[in-house]
């Protein structure tokens, strides 16, 4: 599974996603780089209107966005991507989520400008409706095979396998509740309790998801950016050498074993996108629900989701594992180097506390991974079909809860990349669109004052 991975996210993809990403930022002449001020105003509801078509509120889509993605993204991928691709890898994570600023915008923008009706008669957004109104039908095809991906690529397997690995280190361990030699009977007790929390919520689908995020993702990522900046300031004479490493590093791999620069940047960008979507075509589904008329209007909401979550969060986390030095001499990886991290600073309070971000955090991003996935199935086999997935899904949380990470994430990341290639197409494709929108758009606020 980790040579699919490594072929799926190879050079011609990295070129379709840094490349994309940055024909995007050159043929907007960097224009939503220059109105992020008016993407956070929009944030603040002054621009919602009830009447609209759309599910939910602007900040709504975005929390529900950035609950797929903030997170075990940046609490265990970020570990994940400076374990196999060294500090280097952090620079070109850095990288998709600049130019993503640009793809998020595009995408988002297409979310809302293209959104269709699915079989109920619902209307619904998506990449896969994208192509199908944008495109025609003849593009057909590239929609649904996004949708394939995008089911496959949705699991809640390797949020959930991460949580349970959290629990089982920082409360199991030391209550003697699990040994390392046995411990399937209070990972499996974990999964079906994180099941039934999750199907609670999930049973009063998007409009429950999106209150729940609304309310979870703020009160989370300022918890954990206290914790980090705490970190941060204890050390923080050693933070310039650390952002120099990461610049070393990047351009060198002496991290990496054999000084394989070319797996610095395949890690670096394949982390990136898990961590922040863009030009995936996930967070397209949530941004496609908003209420709104103004399609540009969510794709200036949109591409604030790569800097709060790659720039910001991710750098804090990366920055921790780093000064720490935890991840030096360690075959540790994802969310227990990230505790390691805590716990050389917290001491027995840091991996508690992060253990609570994280149940918080991966269950919110579970519950909206239920959303995209169902939303893509019933592309797939129709709308009045998808309820089933519920179950299944329920049962795959468990299962999940008991499996292989490594298997399961090179799993998830290759069906990542798969995602991305109709996402991205279509935005190439319907770019010139999307741009005299947003020109429309901005004369109109412009006129008005």
């Amino acid at each position: 599974m980790e040579r699919f991975a490594s072929f799926m996210w190879g050079t011609p993809l990295i070129l379709l996603l840094v490349g994309g990403g940055l024909f995007f930022l050159i043929y907007s002449r960097a224009l939503p780089y220059r109105h992020f001020g008016h993407g956070f105003a929009i944030l603040t509801g002054r621009y919602d209107n009830s009447n609209d078509k759309g599910t939910l509120s602007h900040f709504q889509a975005l929390t529900t966005a950035l609950s797929g993605t903030l997170g075990l993204g940046n609490i265990a991928g970020v570990a994940l991507a400076i374990t196999a691709g060294g500090p280097g890898a952090v620079f070109w994570m850095w990288l998709t989520a600049v130019v993503g600023i640009a793809t998020k915008f595009f995408t988002g923008t297409a979310a809302v400008m293209y959104r269709g009706y699915d079989s109920q008669g619902a209307l619904q957004g998506g990449p896969m409706y994208v192509i199908r109104e944008g495109l025609g039908k003849r593009w057909l095809p590239l929609a649904i095979f996004f949708s394939f991906a995008g089911l496959c690529g949705t699991q809640p397997v390797f949020q959930i396998n991460q949580l349970v690995a959290m629990l089982r280190t920082s409360v199991a361990y030391p209550l003697q509740l699990a040994s390392e030699q046995s411990h399937f009977g209070f990972d499996l007790i974990v999964g079906v309790i994180a099941a039934l929390l999750v199907l609670a919520v999930i049973s009063g689908n998007l409009p429950r998801v999106g209150k729940v995020t609304s309310r979870l993702v703020p009160s989370m990522v300022i918890g954990y950016m206290l914790m980090t900046a705490g970190i941060l300031v204890t050390h923080v004479s050693d933070i310039p050498a650390a952002f120099g490493l990461i610049f070393q590093d990047a351009f060198t791999g002496q991290a990496v074993a054999g000084g394989a620069l070319g797996t610095v940047i395949q890690v670096g960008v394949s982390r990136g996108a898990f961590s922040n979507e863009a030009g995936i075509g996930t967070e397209s589904m949530a941004h496609g629900a908003a209420r709104t008329n103004e399609p540009v209007r969510e794709g200036l909401v949109a591409m604030t989701g790569p800097v709060i979550d790659t720039l910001i969060v991710c750098t804090c986390t990366a920055l921790v594992i780093l000064i720490t030095g935890v991840w030096q001499g360690t075959e540790a990886g994802g969310v227990t180097l990230t505790a390691n991290a805590f716990s050389s600073t917290y001491g027995n309070w840091g991996p508690l506390l992060l253990t609570v971000m994280v149940i918080f955090l991966s269950l919110s991003t579970i519950m909206t991974f239920w959303y995209y996935g169902s939303k893509c199935l019933g592309f797939l086999i129709g709308a009045q079909h998808q309820h089933h997935y519920v179950w299944a899904y329920g049962l795959l949380i468990i299962a999940g809860s008991v499996g292989s990470v490594g298997v399961i994430f090179n799993f998830l990341i290759a069906m990542y990349a798969a995602m991305a290639i109709p996402t991205m197409i279509s935005a190439l494709v319907l770019a010139p669109r999307i741009m005299q929108a947003a020109k429309e758009y901005f004369a109109r606020q412009e006129d008005d004052g």
